[in-house]
């Protein structure tokens, strides 16, 4: 039985939902806020997450970050040597979806010479009257940037907690890949 910790950066621009999400998926469905303030600075979401056929899970350390630009820089140390990534969007916001690579390519210069596995998440799924990126749109774009991609509502409690265990088991199969090379090593 292992139990991994992982530095998840949970991004994407102001009001797509990300401390909703992390919200909703730390409190399993139990906490939906209806108001949120505009995060500033870094918001720490910490959730154990049990890995399927294994005795093993993964904690993730969920680091809600603000969506501004404005406050981008001082994320920079916050943001140091990440494991997962989680990119947001909102499904009725264009701009937000073509935002996207640019919070990708902050994240990815966090972890030069690493692959760093990641989730692009379409949220807002509900306002379906209102949708602009279509989710195979959102779905080529993540597979191209070797992303896994998914579509919620966090409002509805609608496929919240699959991006995080995604994450979880992706970060834990490179665990047990390093292992096997360790152990053909020895």
């Amino acid at each position: 039985m292992v139990k991994l910790a992982a530095k998840c950066i949970l991004a994407g621009d102001p009001a797509v939902g990300k401390t909703a999400l992390a919200q909703i998926f730390r409190s399993d469905g139990a906490h939906f806020q209806k108001n949120y303030t505009l995060t500033a600075g870094v918001d720490l979401v910490v959730k154990t997450v049990p890995i399927p056929d294994t005795g093993d899970s993964v904690e993730l350390f969920i680091f809600d970050s603000a969506g501004k630009e404005l406050f981008s820089e001082m994320l920079d140390k916050l943001w140091e040597s990440p494991n997962v990534l989680c990119l947001v969007y909102d499904v009725t916001s264009e701009q937000s979806f073509s935002n996207c690579s640019k919070w990708l390519e902050k994240a990815r210069s966090q972890a030069p010479g690493t692959s760093l596995p990641g989730v692009l998440v379409g949220n807002k799924t509900d306002l379906t009257g209102r949708r602009v990126v279509e989710t195979a749109q959102a779905q080529a774009w993540a597979l191209g940037q070797g992303l896994e991609c998914f579509e919620t509502s966090v409002k509805e409690m609608e496929n919240y907690e699959a991006p995080f265990h995604c994450l979880a088991k992706r970060f834990h199969q490179l665990y047990r890949e390093k292992v096997e090379v360790f152990h053909a090593l020895v």
